[in-house]
């Protein structure tokens, strides 16, 4: 995979250097970086490599990518300056009339965000899976040692649309499919972002509509260190490399033991402020051990098999990274607000 990877660098730097306009440059894009595309369709396949190969597989494979992603704006620049020298050639223009610019769009800053989240976990040899936001109630809670009469799903007041479908209240029903689908005989490594709903009260800090990402590790002998070094990698990725975190004992229905995390608070480093209401820590996820019902019922041995799950709130991550102070921000679509965040 390796080779194929540096095989689609070399041809597509190749093709990037031989287009003669910007029509062929887009083509070139959408042939190697498009969601068809063959460097995708190698990082879909990884969860055929081994657990060694994965993470250097995936790192290699954003490399290649950024490497394309560059050459072909800088493409795209010589393109867009030989444009203008032909109209300046070809037009006479009034330098004097007032300019006209148009507005350009760009990514919503939780589609940013999410990406973000995205590459640093397929880095580590997480691959991306999607579930249905419609769910049965089996794999939004039964599945997840949440059976019928469970008092803990009162901790997510749902929206039914029969007795047996919803609108999902987190990301883990894709675990529990995921697990099933692989037949509890082989190892699963993956990350689950989308789109979440529970019966809340919109505020500053909740919404009935929400975005969640959640991990899950499965394979032998898969510990609590090993948990604890993924989300350390995570939080120095998004947060920078100064920050520190620690796991704190907490109850999910899923998971056994269950923790909470926390991060250094980045204003105060650790010393206590407002921000963080004078702890030095701002929670940021939950996660654990895979409780071993969990593996039972989706076809795993629990004595042979082990793994550890997390999950997380990009509106959370969004907010304490630029500082959002309302969660509805994102969501009312105030382009003074998402001008903020807009890449150019």
């Amino acid at each position: 995979m390796r080779e194929k990877l540096e095989e689609l660098q070399v041809e597509a730097l190749q093709k990037v250097d031989d287009a003669s306009d910007a029509k062929e440059l887009q083509d070139v894009r959408v042939a190697y970086l498009g969601k068809k595309g063959p460097i995708t369709e190698v990082l879909r396949g990884m969860g055929k490599l081994s657990k060694e190969e994965r993470p250097v597989i995936g790192e290699l494979a954003n490399k290649v990518r950024e490497k394309i992603a560059q050459a072909i704006e800088q493409k795209k620049t010589v393109f867009e300056a030989q444009e203008i020298e032909k109209k300046l050639a070809e037009e006479t223009i009034d330098v004097t009339l007032p300019g006209r610019p148009a507005p350009s769009g760009g990514p919503h800053l939780l589609t940013s965000i999410v990406e973000e989240i995205e590459d640093i976990f397929i880095g580590m040899g997480f691959e991306v899976r999607e579930g249905p936001e419609v769910e049965t109630d089996y794999y939004n809670f039964e599945a997840l040692n949440l059976p019928k009469g469970h008092p803990a799903r009162d901790m997510q007041d749902s929206f039914y649309i029969t007795e047996e479908l919803l609108l999902r209240t987190h990301t883990s029903p894709v675990q529990a499919r995921t697990m099933n689908a692989i037949g509890g005989n082989k190892p699963v490594k993956m990350i689950c972002p989308g789109k979440v709903y529970r019966r809340d009260t919109d505020d500053a800090t909740h919404s009935h509509q929400f975005t969640q990402i959640e991990g899950l590790y499965v394979d032998k002998n898969v510990r609590m260190s090993d948990l604890k070094g993924v989300l350390d990698r995570f939080a120095k990725k998004v947060f920078g490399e100064d920050r520190e975190i620690r796991l704190r004992p907490s109850y999910f229905p899923f998971t056994e033991p269950s923790v909470e995390m926390d991060i250094s608070c980045k204003v105060c480093h650790g010393e206590g402020c407002n921000v963080c209401k004078q702890t030095g820590w701002i929670e940021i996820l939950g996660g654990g051990m895979v409780h071993p019902r969990v593996l039972e019922m989706a076809g795993y041995d629990p004595k042979v098999y082990s793994g550890f799950a997390f999950g997380m709130g990009p509106e959370r991550i969004a907010m304490l990274k630029y500082g959002v102070n309302d969660i509805r921000h994102f969501y009312t679509n105030d382009v003074r607000f998402l001008n903020q965040y807009h890449k150019a």
